[in-house]
């Protein structure tokens, strides 16, 4: 076979492959609404605080381990919101438990660890847009790693440890919710 003809159909299978990669959650539905329990508590919000359940199946091929971030890129900062960052997530995980995003990190699997988000600690930090606002979309995106663990220090920013899964990412999956007050 011809390298480019073998790259072309290796490509291919890779792209099939990625497409099966899912992300779900029990609480937050595609395209639906945050509840109160996924809202911050702080900062004239009040809600609970609390991180969804997410599982997900069927990672690309030389998955070793996963990151999920949790994104706002509507907030009026200039360069979005990071609302959690959880990474070395080991490969054998397919699920986190619904407030996985204590800040202590008891309820991570084990290795798993959080970095530091826009609220200025690692844990979980719910919706919590500017009243009047439009509706914030909030994108909880895992990425499937080609690498067993990501160094990074551990007061690491969300987009130090952003910039090390890209270098790392095999694939992704986003569920994207909304929140507006």
């Amino acid at each position: 076979m011809k390298p480019a003809l073998f790259l072309l159909l290796a490509g291919l299978a890779g792209a099939a492959g990625a497409a099966d990669f899912t992300l779900s959650s029990p609480t937050v539905k595609p395209h639906g609404t945050l509840g109160a329990p996924q809202v911050f508590n702080g900062f004239g919000c009040t809600g609970g605080n609390v991180s969804p359940a997410l599982a997900w199946q069927n990672p690309p091929a030389g998955t070793r381990s996963f990151a999920l971030t949790t994104y706002d890129p509507d907030a009026p900062t200039g360069s979005g919101w990071w609302h959690w960052v959880v990474y070395n997530i080991p490969a054998t995980v397919s699920a986190l438990p619904e407030d996985a995003g204590r800040v202590d990190g008891s309820r991570l699997p084990a290795g798993a660890q959080q970095g530091r988000t826009d609220y200025g600690v690692a844990g979980f930090g719910g919706a919590c847009p500017p009243v009047g606002d439009k509706p914030h979309r909030y994108q909880f995106t895992l990425h499937a790693l080609k690498t067993d663990r990501l160094e990074v220090p551990a007061n690491a920013s969300a987009a130090l440890i952003g910039f090390m899964i890209s270098g790392q990412r095999l694939g992704s999956v986003t569920l994207q919710a909304t929140y507006g007050r």
